[in-house]
């Protein structure tokens, strides 16, 4: 699937809903749950999770930082981009008020 910053997926198999904010150039696997991930629009049946919890506001990225996203649902299911599992994006260190 190629993606571009603004488009917004569902998982298949879960109430998970995100948003991708960057994304690499080229043709990726982004995968929930292990199933792959569908456009917005289209109607998914939601079943058992798999036991990862997607938390809602928070943005998942990749080890490279080529794919980012922000997770507008929250839902149950591994986020994983080619069999590498995204990780949750750590929030910036405000400088100090010395």
């Amino acid at each position: 699937m190629k993606l571009h910053p603004g488009i917004r997926l569902r998982s298949a198999v879960s109430e998970a809903e995100i948003i991708v904010i960057r994304a690499p150039g080229d043709e990726v696997d982004l995968r929930c749950g292990g199933v792959p991930m569908i456009p917005h629009d289209q109607l998914a049946t939601p079943g058992p999770g798999d036991g990862h919890d997607l938390l809602i506001g928070k943005r998942y990225s990749d080890a490279s930082g080529d794919l980012e996203v922000l997770v507008t649902k929250a839902g149950t299911g591994q986020l994983t981009l080619g069999g590498q599992a995204l990780t949750i994006k750590a929030a910036k260190a405000l400088p100090s008020s010395d």
